[in-house]
C-alpha cells in the first residue's frame, strides 16, 4: 500500500448512525504497538440496551470521507465469488495487517475496541451484554476475560501472536460465561446460560444472546478466510457439525450463516472493525462491511 493510501486511510471516517460521522485522526502504530484507548463514541449506541437491539439490516460496507477509498480496499476482490473472492479477501487482509499484537496488549486494546459508549470506564461483554468496568478484568468468577470466538483448540493455534491474538475474533467475557461457553462449537438450543441473558448452551454447542449472532458468525467466517495454513498456523475451516474437538474447524456453518442475515452489522460493530483498522491491525472483517459476502463464498 503506497503512502497517499495509508494517509488518506488514516482520515477514514465511520458512518455509525443516521448520519452521524466518526473522524478518525490517527497516524499507522508499529507492528505489535497498542494504542491509548479512543475517546468515547456516542454515535456508537445510546445505551448498553440499545446497543443490545440495535440492528441497521445495510450491507454496505463502511462510509468513508473519500468515497473510492472503500472501493480502493477491496479493489482486488471485485466481481469475484466463491473461491476466488476467499482467496482475494485472504491476500487482501493479510497483507494489510501491518500490526500484530501480543496476547498481554490485547488487554488494553480490547479495552478500546470494546468500550461502552456510553460509559468510557466500561466494556460491553460479547454474550453477557454487560457493561463492566475495564479494570475489572482477570480470573475471579465476576471479572472479564478474553474470549476467543474461534475456540484457540480448533486447531491448536494457542495464545501466540497470529489467530491467538487477533482483535477481530477476540472479546471481553464474564469468566463464569466464558468457562460455560468453552470450546464449543455454535448451534441452536440448550439450557440459558446463567448471567449471559438470551443465550444457551448445551453439552456440544453454545448460543449467543440474539443480538450478537450476526457478530458472532462474522468473526468466525473472518478467521476462516484471514488463516488459510500460512503464517504456520493450521487452516482454519467452518463446516456444519459439532464436537469438532482439536480439529481446524468449528460449526456449525449453516446456523452461522443463518445468524449473519438475522444479525446484520450494527454500529458498535462497525464502529469496533474500524478502531482495529485504524489504530491497531490495519486490516478489516470484510464481512462487516460486506455481509452478502458470506453467500458470495459459502
Amino acid at each position: 500500500m503506497d503512502n497517499t493510501r495509508v494517509n488518506r486511510r488514516a482520515r477514514t471516517a465511520l458512518a455509525l448512525a443516521a448520519g452521524t460521522v466518526l473522524t478518525v485522526t490517527i497516524g499507522q502504530l508499529p507492528a505489535g504497538a497498542t494504542a491509548a484507548p479512543a475517546a468515547p463514541h456516542r454515535a456508537a449506541a445510546a445505551s448498553v440496551t440499545q446497543h443490545a437491539s440495535i440492528s441497521t439490516g445495510t450491507s454496505d460496507a463502511a462510509s468513508y470521507d473519500d468515497a473510492s477509498d472503500a472501493d480502493d480496499y477491496y479493489k482486488d476482490a471485485d466481481g469475484k465469488t466463491g473461491q476466488a473472492l476467499k482467496e482475494s479477501l485472504h491476500r487482501i487482509i493479510s497483507t494489510t495487517q501491518t500490526g500484530k499484537l501480543t496476547y498481554d496488549q490485547v488487554w488494553d486494546a480490547l479495552k478500546d475496541t470494546d468500550q461502552d459508549p456510553d460509559n468510557s470506564a466500561n466494556v460491553i461483554l460479547l454474550y453477557s451484554g454487560r457493561s463492566q468496568s475495564k479494570e475489572a478484568h482477570g480470573g475471579n468468577p465476576d471479572d472479564w476475560n478474553r474470549e476467543h470466538v474461534w475456540a484457540k483448540s480448533h486447531g491448536d493455534f494457542g495464545t501466540d501472536t497470529g489467530p491467538g491474538t487477533d482483535l477481530h475474533h477476540l472479546r471481553p467475557e464474564d469468566v463464569s460465561v466464558n468457562s460455560v461457553r468453552g470450546d464449543k462449537d455454535f448451534d441452536n438450543g440448550g439450557t440459558a446460560v446463567d448471567g449471559a441473558p438470551g443465550s444457551r448452551s448445551d453439552d456440544d454447542s453454545f448460543e449467543p444472546r440474539d443480538a450478537v449472532k450476526g457478530d458472532v458468525a462474522r468473526m468466525i467466517l473472518y478467521m476462516a478466510v484471514r488463516y488459510d495454513g500460512g503464517d504456520g498456523f493450521a487452516d482454519l475451516e467452518p463446516n456444519d457439525k459439532v464436537d469438532n474437538g482439536t480439529q481446524p474447524h468449528i460449526g456449525r456453518l449453516s446456523v452461522l450463516k443463518q445468524w449473519s442475515k438475522q444479525d446484520p452489522p450494527d454500529s458498535f460493530e462497525k464502529h469496533r472493525n474500524q478502531v482495529i483498522f485504524d489504530k491497531y491491525q490495519h486490516n478489516r472483517n470484510p464481512f462487516i462491511d460486506h455481509p452478502e459476502w458470506v453467500d458470495s463464498i459459502w
